[in-house]
């Protein structure tokens, strides 16, 4: 029996802890439903094993004059019917076919999710969690509560909850307008980016004139430069020539001179 205090687990874990396969099958099924640890998809994996495996050993006593075994399916078949699991009419075989998922699309996080209370599974567990969700006009606290067929269109808020007021921010679908408006949005007034591109074409076209004729003015003042440095030039050689011729007279009025003399005293 063991201690009430310290009571037995209820669900089994995997038979072995790493498996690449089964990690990433988990980690898919905890994002799709907001599940808070792996726990919950153990316990819902339990409780289908539970009925696969009575459902197995049922099939084997069809055959046989078991009222037992008659009654005993039909008990399953109704109890998996009232948590709309399966549909009316279903078969043991049925049963056989059943994934993790049909089990845990019956929890009331995620149907409070579904029925349009809650933006997201997380918010939807909080919510439970916080005591704004009620089944009949009972509030409900636990986000893993299996609801059955004839209560889920009862799912509502509870009568005391802010979330009853349509306007509350927190509400989906609500007609809620924040008083500062987002960057991103577009007001229907403004025009979108792409109706401007052909403005932004015109203006470009003028500054391409404007952007040759700069660069001819640029060539032509840089070219103006280029003669007078040639004059400048030719004007250096010049002067140099200039200088270069009296000093050849000079030296040849010097060799000169001598000369001139000599003569004299010769004669």
């Amino acid at each position: 029996m063991g201690k009430p205090k310290f009571s037995r687990k209820k669900y089994e874990t995997p038979s072995h802890p790493w498996q690449a396969s089964r990690i990433k099958a988990e980690n898919d099924l905890t994002k799709k439903y907001g599940l808070k640890n792996k726990r919950e998809i153990w316990k819902a994996q339990t409780s289908l094993r539970r009925y696969r495996g009575q459902a197995r050993s049922l099939l084997a006593k069809v055959g046989t004059e078991d009222k037992q075994a008659k009654k005993e399916s039909d008990q399953l078949l109704m109890h998996l019917t009232r948590y709309n699991i399966l549909p009316p009419n279903s078969t043991l075989d049925d049963v056989l076919a059943l994934e993790t998922e049909t089990v845990l699309s019956r929890r009331l996080q995620t149907l409070t999710y579904l029925k349009g209370l809650a933006n997201t599974p997380n918010q939807a567990r909080q919510l439970i969690a916080h005591g704004h969700i009620q089944i009949n006009d009972r509030k409900v606290t636990v986000p893993s509560y299996m609801v059955t067929k004839d209560e889920e269109n009862e799912i509502s808020y509870v009568g005391g909850s802010p979330l009853n007021d349509l306007m509350h921010p927190a509400r989906p679908h609500a007609d809620f307008k924040s008083p500062i408006p987002s960057k991103k949005e577009v007001k229907p007034d403004e025009t979108p980016k792409e109706e401007v591109k052909p403005k932004t074409e015109v203006k470009e076209k003028p500054a391409k004139g404007k952007t040759e004729s700069t660069t001819e003015s640029v060539e032509e003042k840089t070219k103006t430069p280029v003669k007078e440095s040639s004059k400048d030039e030719d004007k250096t050689e010049e002067a140099e020539k200039t200088k270069a011729e009296p000093e050849g007279k000079q030296k040849e009025e010097k060799t000169e001179e001598p000369i001139k003399e000599e003569d004299k005293g010769g004669k």
